[in-house]
């Protein structure tokens, strides 16, 4: 078992910025890809950013392209979102998923997820 632990949210304005992290303890010694998805109310939850585990490559969905910038320290058993140019749309729980792999360019679901970390973005 890997347990996932995102911090890092809270309120900006717009054209800010924020990163959020996320600390993993349990089995971590497992090589894992992962990757950050977000929920906003009344909306399925989406992929944003993923990464393999040796941290080569990234990969984020189009609307978050070159705003955002996901990465990882395996040495820490962490990884980060960091968030610029945040848009109000960007408002959702940001949540670390774990234990996914790629296939090409889609990354699979693994099966650790965090227990979400806020992110508001006033206009």
């Amino acid at each position: 078992q890997v347990q996932l632990v995102e911090s890092g949210g809270g309120l900006v304005q717009a054209g800010g910025s924020l990163r959020l992290s996320c600390a993993a303890s349990g089995r971590t010694n497992s090589s894992y890809a992962m990757a950050w998805f977000r929920q906003a109310p009344g909306k399925v939850r989406e992929f944003v950013a993923g990464i393999n585990w040796p941290g080569t490559s990234t990969h984020y969905s189009a609307s978050v392209e070159g705003r955002f910038t996901i990465s990882r320290d395996n040495a820490k058993n962490s990884g980060y979102l960091q968030m610029n140019s945040l848009k109000p749309e960007d408002t959702a729980a940001y949540y670390c998923n774990a234990g996914g792999y790629y296939s090409g360019s889609y990354y699979y679901r693994g099966d650790y997820w965090g227990q979400g970390t806020q992110v508001t973005v006033a206009s």
